[in-house]
């Protein structure tokens, strides 16, 4: 076959294909659309940081988790700070900067692990890095946040699991 019918014949493929493709509709998005962040409060007072410090330890105890955790106010300052014995060196940071993460972008570090995971990598141009890891939530009471607890040590899901056990424990 003539190199020029070859040419034809994959340019005419190649419209055909892209006329089908620009012609199908996409599905209408079955996602509700994401509430606005609640709104910042007074800061965590250090009664509440350890009463979320200790919902989480015992969630973390009761799995046989090592774990750190680490409570921060609205601003990513640390109020409270608690490792578990044996947790690696490494969590008593990853937990504070999953805290900050939580506070500072007012939703949950896991979002920034999701955007990851799907490519979507823009948040890497922040001035302020996320961590992107599942275990940093804000603690919200009335509302408005007034803190977040950060958790590290475990899997990133039982990083989570733990960290919403602390947060849930805020009044």
């Amino acid at each position: 076959m003539r190199l020029d019918v070859l040419i034809a014949l994959s340019i005419g493929s190649t419209l055909a294909l892209a006329g089908t493709v620009l012609g199908q509709q996409a599905a209408p998005s079955t996602t509700p659309p994401t509430p606005p962040p609640a709104d910042y409060g007074a800061p965590i007072t250090n009664e509440q940081a350890k009463a979320v410090a200790g919902a989480a330890f015992a969630e973390a105890k009761k799995n046989n988790w090592r774990m750190a955790f680490a409570i921060v106010g609205p601003a990513g300052e640390l109020v409270y700070f608690e490792k578990m014995d044996g947790t690696q060196l490494a969590s008593v940071e990853i937990s504070q900067g999953k805290a900050r993460t939580a506070v500072l972008f007012r939703r949950p570090s896991r979002a920034f692990a999701d955007q990851y995971a799907a490519r979507n990598r823009a948040f890497t141009s922040f001035p302020e890095q996320p961590v992107a890891s599942e275990g940093g939530v804000p603690i919200i009471v009335d509302g408005k946040i007034i803190g977040a607890i950060g958790a590290s040590g475990g899997t990133g899901q039982q990083d989570g699991l733990a960290a919403a056990a602390g947060a849930g424990a805020a009044k």
